[in-house]
């Protein structure tokens, strides 16, 4: 396949253009306050998440409140059959897919000589293939416009080895993003899709274990160089950047967002 170097800016006109999030149905997730936010700024969100009635919700929720579409289907990110199926469905439903934000995942808490062959399969499957999944469907229609964004949830754990709420097949799973996120800005440039990956530290979400003690708060906070630990807006603020006009000179890179956890 040979690229036509001649952009589709129809797929990034205001209105015209959609993004893809995935994981975006839980009520304290990146996903939910990427999907809000890119709502906002006047972006179509097509919505791919596990949980139908929670997709489904916020889909209304960002029709009723913004003037764009929106609208949710079903899948298993770890399923590959599922996956195309859903996505084919949002590609009938919405205007181009000309954006993705790959931010479904799972944690895994679990020691590693504890750690059974299931749990370690349930973990690669969801937060790297599921990646792969979504991302080699969504990049088959970008490549058709000649235009694309695509950012991928990526972790600190990556680099650090593991932390306090997700250790060895979570960091294996999250430095997996990164390397795919390196080759498939080689591969997709030429095609006018840029390819980055996000690093969170510490966020406060559900997949951090649920709502924050005033104890393990503080505990955090200590880890920083800031004296906060970061909010789901933090993420999807720097998400929306790189899938922007923006950003078209940044690709193949891991943006951390962290809280100076990765110098400290």
């Amino acid at each position: 396949m040979t690229a036509d170097h001649t952009a589709d800016h129809t797929a990034d006109a205001p209105g015209a253009r959609t993004a893809v999030v995935t994981g975006a149905a839980s009520p304290r997730g990146i996903g939910r306050a990427t999907a809000l936010l890119l709502a906002s700024q006047g972006w179509n969100i097509g919505i791919l998440d596990i949980d139908a009635v929670g997709g489904k919700a916020l889909a209304e929720e960002i029709a009723a409140n913004h003037n764009v579409t929106a609208y949710a289907v079903t899948a298993d990110v770890s399923n590959e059959a599922q996956v195309r199926t859903a996505i084919d469905e949002l590609e009938a439903a919405l205007p181009p897919l000309a954006a993705l934000a790959n931010i479904a995942g799972v944690s895994s808490p679990v020691p590693y000589l504890e750690l059974t062959s299931d749990e370690w399969h349930r973990v690669i499957n969801t937060n790297l293939n599921g990646v792969h999944y979504v991302t080699r469907r969504v990049a088959e229609s970008m490549v058709r416009h000649n235009y694309g964004r695509i950012v991928s949830i990526s972790s600190t754990s990556a680099q650090r080895g593991g932390g306090t709420y997700s250790k060895t097949p979570y960091s294996v799973a999250k430095a997996g993003v990164i390397g795919l996120t390196r080759a498939l800005a080689r591969e997709l440039g030429p095609f006018g899709i840029t390819v980055n990956a996000i690093a969170p530290g510490p966020i406060n979400t559900d997949i951090m274990g649920g709502p924050l003690t005033p104890e393990t708060r503080a505990d955090l906070i200590d880890t920083l160089l800031v004296n906060r630990v970061g909010e789901t807006h933090d993420v999807a603020s720097a998400i929306a950047y790189l899938l922007s006009n923006q950003s078209t000179y940044i690709t193949g890179q891991t943006l951390n967002v962290d809280g100076g956890l990765y110098m400290h």
